[in-house]
C-alpha cells in the first residue's frame, strides 16, 4: 500500500497593520477561507491609528493565534494581549503545534536593531528545546541580515542571520521592511519570507 501523505500544517503570516483594525478584520477571513492551522503575527499589531480590536477577529473566529511585537508594539501591549486574549507571545517563550515547534525573538518598546549577543543566545536556548521535532519555525519581526529585505537599504540582523545558518530552521518569518513583503528565498534548507498587512498563506 502507498504510504499515506502527513497532512501539511497551514499557516497565516501577517503583521505591519499598524492599528488598523479593518485589515485585522481581513485577515481573520482570509485565515477562516484558507481553513489555517495557525496565525503567526511577525510584529507592529499596533502603530499610529489607534484602534481597538486587532486580536479580537482572530479570537472570534476561534483561530489558534501567536506573535512576536515590533517595535511599534509596547512591552505592556504585548503583555496585554497575551492576557486578555490568551495568546502566546513567542518572543518569550517557544509553542509547540504536535511535531512542530515555533520559537522566535521580538522587538518593542522602538528597538530598531536587536541586542545580538543577547538575542542569538536566546534563540539558541529556544531552539535546544525543540529541535527534535519533525519542523521548526523561527519568527521575528526585524529581518536578518543578508537577505533580500536588505534592498531597503536598511541593515538586517546578524544573529538572525547565524540562527539561519546554525539551526537551519524550516521557514523563517519576519516583517518589518514593509516594501519586501512576499519576498522569499532559500538559506540552506531554511525558507525566508518576508510578511506583511496582506497576510500570506504558507504551508510546511
Amino acid at each position: 500500500m502507498p504510504k499515506k501523505q502527513k497532512k501539511k500544517f497551514k499557516i497565516l503570516a501577517a503583521g505591519d497593520f499598524h492599528g488598523d483594525s479593518a485589515t485585522a478584520k481581513k485577515l481573520a477571513k482570509k485565515a477562516e477561507k484558507a481553513k489555517v492551522d495557525l496565525v503567526i503575527l511577525a510584529g507592529d499589531i499596533t502603530g499610529p491609528i489607534e484602534s481597538k480590536n486587532l486580536i479580537k477577529p482572530f479570537v472570534d473566529k476561534k483561530q489558534k493565534v501567536i506573535f512576536v511585537p515590533g517595535n511599534w508594539d509596547t512591552s505592556e501591549t504585548a503583555n496585554f494581549f497575551s492576557k486578555l486574549y490568551g495568546i502566546k507571545n513567542i518572543g518569550e517563550h517557544y509553542v509547540k503545534y504536535g511535531d512542530i515547534g515555533i520559537f522566535g525573538i521580538g522587538s518593542p518598546d522602538w528597538q530598531l536593531n536587536l541586542k545580538e549577543k543577547k538575542t542569538f543566545a536566546h534563540l539558541k536556548a529556544e531552539f535546544e528545546k525543540i529541535k527534535n521535532l519533525e519542523k521548526n519555525i523561527m519568527v521575528s519581526h526585524i529581518h536578518a541580515r543578508e537577505t533580500k529585505s536588505e534592498f531597503s537599504g536598511i541593515p538586517g540582523s546578524t544573529s538572525l542571520k547565524k540562527a539561519i545558518k546554525e539551526f537551519q530552521p524550516d521557514l523563517f518569518i519576519s516583517g518589518h521592511i514593509h516594501e519586501a513583503e512576499g519576498l522569499q528565498e532559500k538559506i540552506g534548507k531554511t525558507k525566508v519570507i518576508n510578511v506583511g498587512k496582506r497576510g500570506m498563506i504558507v504551508e510546511i
